[in-house]
């Protein structure tokens, strides 16, 4: 019953959100969060959690996600509360309504076991937050808009397809055809190796797109840079984070077929070359958005890297999952409150960050550190678990290129991040009258804290969450 609740209660919540109130509207958001944070959490703890099999289930890998999902959003949602409050100018009844659709569909997406079901709620999350894209209403957020909404679409009618291809995995065996992943991993034996592995690849690419793996990333950058600050959260950390875990649940029946080495090269070779993009296109990123949306394409080719190494790679990549998303959420809302105060993300508009803005200028600093990997945050142990898979599984060579990578992005981010956060700032900003809020400044540094966190504890009851998802797809430490 729980799981029916978690993607129900944001669906009748964006009802309510068309009532009439500009002004109290944003407000409906926290008390939302906290409900779904709650039926998340109770069914962690084993409650309504049934059986699967049926039409809704929640995998282990799912749990975890769906755990960084709900806890993000509760974030971004006090973070609105207070950020639709400056912007008065806007009617916000269509973008809270969406946003909560958005929430209800992602959680379908992470609840459901049917390849079906997952595709018409992935396809929902598209629809659902393409209006959330467009609330500036500038020339660039509606050209941000259409790219999304087309390249996404295309890339979903590539996943239905290959939906289609497992399907005729089974009818070309002579099996019954089904689209539950309990039924598929248990045919995934006889079924037709040559139509899975086609299967795959479209949903691969299909997913892939979705969640931003080179080179079927173009839509990110723009998508991420003309959003709102708490949007470009929910998109880098926990939207591309769903659509891994559909990369994951095909990965895993090709898995059980026997193909993974398959699966492994692909992933392998896809996550390389995202990291080579965003090496790329982070050396001499002005726009502080942009910057932090090729970031999320670099973190996703980390994720498929990990997965296609396996073992304890795996479940780092699993770990990777929280650190990124928790990291990208306090990047994205402390850099929103920069682009407040200084009018612009851009360098040079914005220098003098730390002084000009003590908290969001001194958090967008440490996060940077965090994302790429600085001891002592929650990334850097799952990079080096990664890492460590890698040389564990004799990879060395990918296990240099994986460091040679990093080592680039860290000085590519670290030469535009020193530039906005040092220095004096602009006098144009000076004379801005924004300063730091509780709203807008504490979510990005709760965030953090538990980015902190979890690089020097990490919670029995996490633990035990990506322990359970290790296991189910097979990683053996």
């Amino acid at each position: 019953m729980y799981i029916s609740l978690i993607f129900l209660c944001p669906l009748a919540a964006a009802l309510a959100a068309l009532l009439p109130s500009n002004r109290r509207r944003p407000w409906l958001l926290p008390p939302v969060a906290m409900v779904h944070l709650g039926l998340v959490l109770a069914i962690l703890a084993g409650y309504g959690l049934g059986p699967r099999g049926g039409w809704l289930g929640i995998d282990p890998p799912g749990r975890v996600v769906l755990l960084l999902v709900s806890v993000l959003f509760l974030l971004c949602s006090f973070y609105l509360a207070g950020y639709l409050r400056s912007r008065a100018d806007h009617a916000n009844r269509v973008f809270c309504s969406c946003f909560l659709l958005f929430l209800g569909a992602m959680t379908l997406v992470i609840c459901t076991d049917n390849l079906g079901l997952m595709w018409v709620a992935m396809e929902a999350t598209t629809l659902s937050s393409a209006p959330l894209i467009y609330f500036n209403r500038t020339p660039r957020s509606i050209e941000a808009t259409w790219k999304y909404l087309l390249i996404c679409s295309v890339g979903i009618a590539l996943a239905l397809l290959g939906s289609f291809f497992v399907a005729y995995s089974a009818v070309s065996r002579g099996m019954t055809p089904s689209l539950k992943i309990i039924d598929l991993l248990r045919q995934a034996p006889r079924l037709n190796k040559v139509w899975l592995q086609a299967g795959f690849v479209l949903l691969l690419v299909g997913y892939g797109t979705k969640m931003g793996l080179a080179p079927m990333h173009s839509w990110l950058p723009d998508a991420h840079g003309e959003s709102p600050a708490p949007v470009s959260a929910m998109f880098s950390g926990a939207l591309i984070s769903s659509a891994f875990l559909m990369v994951v649940r095909s990965e895993h029946i090709l898995v059980a077929a026997g193909d993974g080495a398959y699966a492994s090269r692909i992933l392998i070779f896809l996550g390389l070359l995202s990291m080579l993009f965003a090496a790329i296109f982070m050396i001499g990123q002005q726009d502080l958005k942009r910057m932090l949306a090729y970031s999320s394409v670099e973190h996703m080719g980390i994720l498929a890297l990990g997965l296609g190494i396996g073992g304890i790679a795996l479940l780092g990549a699993m770990l990777h999952v929280i650190n990124n998303g928790l990291t990208k959420g306090s990047l994205f809302l402390s850099v929103g409150n920069i682009d407040r105060a200084y009018g612009g993300k851009t360098i040079p508009q914005v220098q003098g960050a730390m002084r000009r803005l003590p908290l969001s200028g001194t958090v967008f600093m440490l996060g940077f550190l965090a994302i790429t990997g600085s001891p002592p945050f929650g990334p850097f142990i799952s990079e080096f678990m990664i890492l460590n898979g890698a040389f564990a599984a004799g990879h060395f060579l990918i296990g240099a290129a994986f460091l040679f990578l990093l080592l680039v992005i860290f000085l590519g981010m670290g030469r535009t991040v020193l530039a906005a956060v040092l220095g004096r700032a602009p006098v144009a900003a000076r004379r801005n009258n924004y300063r730091d809020g509780l709203l807008s400044s504490l979510p990005a540094l709760g965030a953090l804290l538990m980015v902190l966190l979890l690089g020097l504890y990490l919670p029995p009851p996490l633990r035990n969450l990506l322990h359970q998802a290790g296991q189910y797809l097979g990683a053996k430490p």
